[in-house]
């Protein structure tokens, strides 16, 4: 029988995750990774599942702004006699998790302990307002265009829609700060998150489809802006010292970059 295309157990993930396979059985289980997407699924849900980081670990592997990535992975140092990594491309869960079935095949040890305190200094203490992002990015990834159908609100419509955003969060919109050349604006809507206010002002892109701009009221110092992606959108989030925004939505990067340039000066 070809073992090459024998679907591992959870038993072999879970010692690859553990680095206790030898390099054959190892490069065997990487393969599986990188070519079938249910194998891939299974690892990561036991890598998460095995950890206990597990509140640092899940944004390394879905929220973790690319670059910083890279840069924390890249100072890793080898084993001696290992071979060199790739550059890594973090564009999604599943080609992180190769990369990591290729550092364990290469020798690198990353100590569950060095991961623990290393990702929770990197990225946790620096982004504390991601849990919001995550919620909104499900909530937004429900949408349509269909859910955004419909004729775009006159002036005063919009005006008055975002007046109730305004006293809840002590913001001043107004129709032409918000407005995006070439996208709809459709709606504005109060919602709330963990007990604070949240503003969201919905868009239709012709384009790419549905786009947001949300927004909360933060205590925390100002951040320039950063990437992200979740539910397979675009996120550029950035906060002013008295709110902290996001941009989500379909659009590439960097038109994405390009309205949070526009809606950081205007809003």
């Amino acid at each position: 029988m070809n073992t090459k295309h024998t679907i591992p157990s959870d038993e072999d993930l879970t010692a690859f995750i553990d680095g206790e396979l030898t390099a054959e059985e190892a490069a065997r289980i990487q393969t599986m990774v990188e070519e079938d997407e249910s194998t891939a699924e299974r690892l990561e849900f036991l890598a998460r599942a095995s950890l206990p980081f597990k509140q640092a670990f899940t944004p390394l592997l879905s929220e973790a702004p690319r670059l910083k990535l890279e840069t924390m992975l890249a100072a890793i140092p080898a084993q001696p006699g290992a071979r060199p990594a790739s550059t890594p491309a973090f564009a999604s869960r599943r080609r992180f998790l190769g990369a990591l079935a290729a550092s364990l095949v290469a020798g690198i040890a990353i100590d569950r302990a060095v991961i623990g305190i290393g990702i929770g200094q990197g990225f946790s203490a620096k982004d504390e307002n991601s849990e919001w992002r995550a919620v909104v990015a499900d909530y937004i990834s429900l949408y349509t265009p269909e859910t955004l159908a419909g004729p775009v609100p006159g002036r005063e419509d919009q005006a008055a829609q975002l007046a109730s955003l305004d006293e809840k969060l002590g913001l001043s919109l107004s129709p032409e700060a918000v407005s995006l050349p070439g996208i709809d604006f459709k709606r504005a809507l109060l919602l709330q998150y963990d007990g604070k206010a949240l503003a969201q002002v919905a868009y239709l892109d012709p384009e790419t489809g549905p786009m947001a701009l949300c927004i909360v009221k933060s205590d925390k110092r100002p951040k320039a802006p950063d990437l992200e992606s979740r539910k397979g959108m675009n996120v550029v989030y950035w906060s002013n010292g008295t709110h902290a925004f996001m941009l989500i939505g379909h659009a590439a990067v960097g038109r994405m970059t390009a309205i949070a340039d526009r809606l950081r000066v205007a809003v």
